[in-house]
């Protein structure tokens, strides 16, 4: 009877072990749930060997070849926090755990950022020593705080206005504009697109300071009521919507040993993008990306440091639908002469190498390889690594490419996405990937003869704990009867294809975002899994227009958003319809941003197949969109009067059939609130009903503990409409 009693309670505990997502697991569960890794890996300079956190994140790690590869600590926690007060002693900082954002200076010493009770600092550590020496501080209150390559200066942001402070304090003005709408420094500029993520650059020799001027004073202000004091208030963004009057951006340099300010003359006329900003080697010179307002013309021009006069064109790019321009220029560790540029023009991301003269040397594409991530040099500057998308977008793969001759290897093999880096020997590759069923490996590969030793095989993180559904790839072929589409099925627990299930379509369908890859989970988010645990089977396609596929595959979109990416996600969701498992009286959609915009308009455009929809941050109007998105894949309203009508929603709310939640953040920013209110008032004019509702203190998305709150109103309205 005791060994029965045993038994039972064992067998309880399994079962209860094994258990659906919470709805709080939606939002936490990646954390909660996230398959075994090490921290803070990176390879040590000049060293076969490669250094990582362990799992208490107290103490640094490293691994050698010569040791095959074996754990052996290097440094603790405490031997940082007793070198730091040694080092610093006049101020308070308190290490929670070893820092994670370390890199390797040489074989023997790291740097690193800690923050104290007056100031942050650049520490350097030597390991033999256990001596920590201070390379850098500065106060802790800095805006966009970027320090000079030395060290010895930093810029900073000053309201709109630029100021630097050396290692005694001094600081320096840089620009004392006042005039509402000038903002110095800034990497809100072209609002974040074009790869831009910083305003200010500091030319190698620590002289030049480079930065970006915004004059938006012309563009019109648009209000976004605050809901946070008794009487509401209105706080004003600059948002210039496609066809109306544009920033105007300039480049200037702010000399530090003569106190002058000069501006690149980047001419006429000023609505233009200044983009791949890039310091040249030798500090005289400094190569923009300088593109037309209608984004379909680039030049690569080069300007005098000194004078800020234009020295020359080096080479131009154009295109009948848009250029897009992403990385600054890569110059080659050996040779100041020449450098890297990344574009699509020949139909693939790709790495051509130029001279600073414009002369094209060669193309260092690699088939239809789409490059994502640059990953550098080796310690000779002869060949460079990058990462790239394959096998139609579904994987990431890491390349070597030899400068001189173009020959490209690629390093990595096993399916999947792959995050891999290169020993400065060149000989080993430190490789972690996983794929639909591999939560996560970390292995090392000798190049010679391919040889790998594991480092970490995670186990599936929701083993004995959540019940895990099925997730199936699948390929179609978009309606020009050519283009291979990927899409991700997740079927309900305990499927039984003689039953027929609602099913909820997630999906985005705009550029620079791609939803199915070979990954764990395939790329599914965790609503998505919560939903397919509570009986939905949960379906995701990634259409023309979306990334990672190429040129071809993107620009299809051009001048008629919506359209092409629609007919793709009608392949899928006829294959749906045509499965005997489907209730296809009971289909929902799900999309936020651009995936609000695909999800309002296939209730309206083709209103017959979904009988309800959740429809968040979604774009009903592209003329209500800011110019530098929605110019590039529309043209402007006066140049494109046809697709705006065409792709526009407010003059389709009298289609719209089933039931529609248009979620929306008060305060959204990008997708202003005019999209969602304007079709609701046509809704209300056609006599449509449509349901609302708004996140008052949030803005294109719905973050924190709130979006538990979202999720759990989401997967009820489905329950509502779909679940018989």
């Amino acid at each position: 009877m005791r060994k029965l009693l045993i038994l039972f309670l064992l067998s309880s505990s399994v079962a209860y072990g094994q258990r659906k997502l919470t709805i709080d697991e939606t939002v936490f569960g990646p954390g909660k749930f996230a398959p075994k890794t090490i921290t803070g890996s990176k390879w040590v300079k000049n060293s076969d060997a490669f250094s990582s956190l362990d799992s208490t994140y107290q103490n640094l790690l490293i691994r050698e070849a010569k040791s095959n590869w074996q754990a052996k600590q290097i440094i603790s926690k405490a031997d940082l926090q007793s070198a730091i007060a040694a080092a610093i002693p006049s101020d308070k900082i308190e290490l929670r755990r070893f820092p994670t954002s370390y890199d390797w200076i040489d074989a023997n010493t790291i740097s690193f950022d800690v923050t104290g009770e007056k100031k942050s600092y650049s520490i350097h550590y030597d390991l033999s020593k256990k001596q920590a020496k201070v390379a850098a501080s500065v106060p802790n209150d800095l805006e966009s705080a970027t320090a000079s390559n030395s060290q010895s200066k930093t810029a900073y942001l000053n309201g709109n206005n630029i100021e630097i402070i050396d290692q005694n304090g001094t600081k320096v003005i840089v620009t004392r504009d006042t005039v509402d709408g000038i903002v110095n420094g800034t990497d809100k500029v072209h609002r974040n697109e074009f790869g831009i993520d910083k305003g200010m650059w500091w030319s190698p020799n620590d002289k030049l300071l480079l930065y970006y001027r915004k004059d938006e004073s012309m563009v019109t202000k648009y209000p976004l009521p605050q809901w946070d004091t008794r009487v509401a208030t209105v706080k004003d963004i600059r948002y210039p919507m496609a066809g109306m009057k544009s920033e105007e951006v300039t480049l200037q340099i702010f000399n530090t040993e003569t106190g002058k300010n000069i501006q690149l003359q980047t001419g006429e006329p000023k609505e233009q993008y200044l983009t791949i900003v890039t310091w040249d080697p030798s500090n005289e010179f400094v190569y923009v990306g300088v593109l037309n307002r209608g984004q379909d013309h680039l030049k690569l021009n080069k300007y005098n440091a000194q004078t800020g006069a234009f020295v020359k064109t080096l080479f131009e790019e154009s295109s009948t639908t848009w250029v897009e321009p992403q990385q600054p220029l890569i110059f080659l560790p050996n040779n100041p002469k020449q450098f890297l540029y990344q574009t699509d023009k020949d139909g693939f991301n790709s790495l051509y190498l130029y001279d600073t003269e414009g002369k094209l040397i060669r193309n260092l594409g690699y088939k239809d390889a789409v490059l994502t991530d640059f990953q550098g040099f080796d310690s000779k500057g002869n060949k460079a690594y990058y990462v790239a998308a394959t096998n139609n977008g579904m994987e990431r793969h890491l390349f070597e490419v030899d400068i001189k001759s173009g020959k490209t290897t690629q390093l990595t093999e096993t399916n999947g996405v792959h995050n891999a880096s290169v020993s400065s020997s060149g000989q080993y590759v430190l490789d972690q990937y996983s794929n639909l069923s591999t939560p996560n490996k970390i292995q090392v590969i000798n190049k010679k003869g391919n040889k790998t030793s594991s480092i970490l095989q995670a186990s599936n993180p929701f083993n004995g704990k959540v019940d895990l559904p099925k997730i199936e790839f699948k390929s179609f072929r978009s309606p020009d009867g050519q283009t291979p589409l990927n899409a991700r099925i997740t079927y309900p627990l305990n499927f039984d294809q003689n039953k027929k299930y609602p099913v909820m379509v997630y999906l985005y369908g705009g550029s620079h975002a791609q939803l199915v890859t070979d990954r764990w989970l395939g790329g599914l988010g965790y609503f998505d899994m919560y939903m397919a645990q509570n009986g939905y089977i949960v379906f995701t396609l990634d259409n023309r227009g979306s990334d990672a596929r190429g040129r071809d595959f993107t620009r299809v979109t051009h001048r008629n958003l919506g359209e092409a990416e629609m007919a793709d996600q009608l392949v899928g969701i006829n294959y749906l319809k045509s499965l005997p498992y489907v209730d296809t009286e009971n289909m929902g959609i799900f999309g936020w941003s651009y995936g609000g915009f695909m999800t309002s308009s296939l209730m309206t455009k083709h209103n017959d197949i979904f009988k309800a929809a959740v429809a968040g941050g979604p774009v009903m109007d592209w003329k209500y969109y800011e110019i530098m998105y929605g110019e590039r894949y529309m043209d402007t309203p006066q140049e494109n009067p046809e697709g705006y009508e065409k792709t526009s929603l407010l003059n389709k709310a009298d289609k719209l059939n089933g039931h529609l939640l248009i979620i929306h953040g008060a305060q959204d920013p990008v997708v202003v609130q005019q999209h969602s209110m304007d079709f609701v008032q046509k809704c209300i004019e056609a006599g449509k009903q449509v349901d609302y509702f708004l996140y008052p203190t949030h803005e294109h998305n719905v973050m924190g503990k709130d979006r538990i709150h979202m999720y759990d109103k989401i997967a009820k309205y489905f329950d509502l409409h779909l679940k018989k």
